[in-house]
């Protein structure tokens, strides 16, 4: 028997999962940078830069932590996007390399988790963009008991039914939703322009903090979750990677567009919220609800038909198409890419999106924090072993078989548990220990280095007494 046909008769092995051939090898540079600027301009991109405004920083503060934040994340991005690249395998199949064939599902399954909660994230701004569109047409809905609720659902089955015809039912709109979020955008800041009196009142809006330790306290949290923010994809890069035509062009594409594009776009973001403390009074960080208060039903109509359309498409490439490969590595033979799409649906709702968007404290120290001291021991284990304890040398049809080189005990690596449940505790000790709150603060990065410390130590006892 062929090692193919082998690897295709595996339990471990669908169609989704293989590998990929050279003929689907077709993303340049362009294709990454694209991908890049597709993801990062989209509204919770804004939500993530206009929070830290409402979080007190002036900003400059807020276009450095942004930009910050996502240069450091770029580099476990690259990291986890060579074996992609390399070997053309998904993130699941990538982390039976480190945690077993079978103990993969770990990783998985945290990773789905959290792609599912974007999910309902996406879909309840998506109601509540329809809620508003509805109000400015026929105000009399504003007395509808419920009507956010049911708008929300009403967008949750326009994304069902996407996914049952399939992805390619939307590919169409791939490249419509960035221009048409950057034309919202664009159409914010000149209204801020004008309302605030020009850019000079606008950027007027003064740093909340008395003191730099008070200014420090809410840095660290903040960093932490615009790391967070895209600490999910920087797991299943290797999902896109797989189809790069070779490293030299995912490698440039995405160390181009992603701090780019996420700096500028937030500088939107941070712009429009700053003229909303000078406009209004209080800093307004959901643009959905500063569209509410335009006078212009057109320009109301407009922007949240267009906001409408762009999240559905950014809601279904970002956070639909991870999470369908995570649960079908679950039963390969018997959840397929679809099915793995309608779980998502419904855990979107099972994770109440609407408490997640709560406040803005609750959605960087709480949403972004708190999976981020999960993701970031899933990165450092997966970056160890690759890089450091591999040498970035994978058996390739081994990660689909019982038995082989990743079986580990009955295929599950429990050093890898073992190691992910030890840096996602230290962090979350900052949860229940106020003297020690900082782990909590840097849920990420503490999860990363003490996951990675420790799996590489766990690793090299084992290797010494084999």
């Amino acid at each position: 028997m062929s090692a193919s046909s082998r690897i295709e008769t595996s339990p471990l092995y669908n169609a989704d999962l293989a590998p990929t051939s050279s003929a689907r090898r077709t993303w340049g540079t362009y294709s990454f940078a694209a991908l890049w600027v597709s993801m990062s301009v989209n509204i919770l991109t804004y939500m993530l830069a206009a929070s830290l405004i409402q979080g007190g920083m002036n900003w400059k503060q807020a276009v450095a932590t942004v930009f910050l934040g996502n240069t450091i994340v770029l580099i476990p991005m690259l990291l986890n996007s060579h074996p992609g690249a390399r070997y053309g395998i998904p993130f699941p199949v990538l982390a039976r390399a480190s945690f077993g064939v079978l103990g993969a599902n770990f990783a998985a399954v945290l990773r789905a988790l959290v792609a599912c909660g974007w999910f309902g994230i996406q879909t309840w701004i998506g109601g509540e963009a329809i809620n508003t569109l509805i109000t400015t047409l026929a105000p009399g809905w504003a007395q509808v008991g419920h009507g956010a609720a049911i708008c929300f659902m009403a967008f949750w089955l326009i994304n069902l039914a996407v996914i049952l015809k399939g992805i390619e039912y939307i590919r169409f709109l791939q490249g419509i939703s960035a221009p048409v979020l950057l034309a919202v955008g664009l159409l914010l800041l000149a209204w801020a322009y004008k309302s605030a009196g020009g850019f000079g009142p606008m950027l007027s809006a003064p740093s909340r903090f008395v003191s730099f330790p008070d200014f420090l306290k809410f840095l660290i949290p903040a960093l932490n979750g615009t790391v967070g923010f895209w600490a999910t994809v920087s797991l299943n890069i290797p999902d896109f990677t797989r189809f790069a035509k070779g490293q030299r062009q995912q490698v440039i594409g995405q160390a181009l567009a992603l701090p780019t594009t996420m700096t500028l776009y937030s500088l939107i973001g941070i712009l429009v919220t700053s003229a909303t403390v000078v406009i209004y009074g209080t800093a307004i960080w959901d643009p959905v609800q500063l569209l509410s208060r335009f006078h212009s039903p057109v320009a109301v109509v407009i922007s949240l038909l267009a906001i409408l359309l762009a999240t559905l498409n950014v809601n279904i490439g970002a956070n639909v198409v991870s999470p369908a490969n995570d649960f079908s590595n679950l039963w390969p033979r018997k959840i397929s890419f679809r099915t793995g799409g309608i779980i998502t649906c419904f855990m979107g709702i099972a994770l109440m999106p609407w408490k997640l968007l709560s406040s803005y404290s609750t959605f960087i120290f709480g949403w972004l924090g708190g999976y981020a001291a999960f993701l970031g021991p899933v990165a450092g284990i997966m970056i160890c072993d690759y890089f450091v304890i591999r040498r970035r040398v994978l058996v390739v049809d081994d990660l689909y078989l019982r038995g082989g080189a990743y079986e580990y005990s009955r295929g599950f690596n429990w050093l890898a548990v073992l190691a992910l449940a030890l840096g996602a505790g230290t962090a979350l000790v900052g949860l229940v220990v106020p003297s020690v709150r900082v782990l909590y603060s840097y849920s990420w990065f503490v999860g990363f280095a003490v996951s990675f410390g420790a799996y590489y130590v766990f690793m090299k006892l084992q290797e010494g007494k084999g």
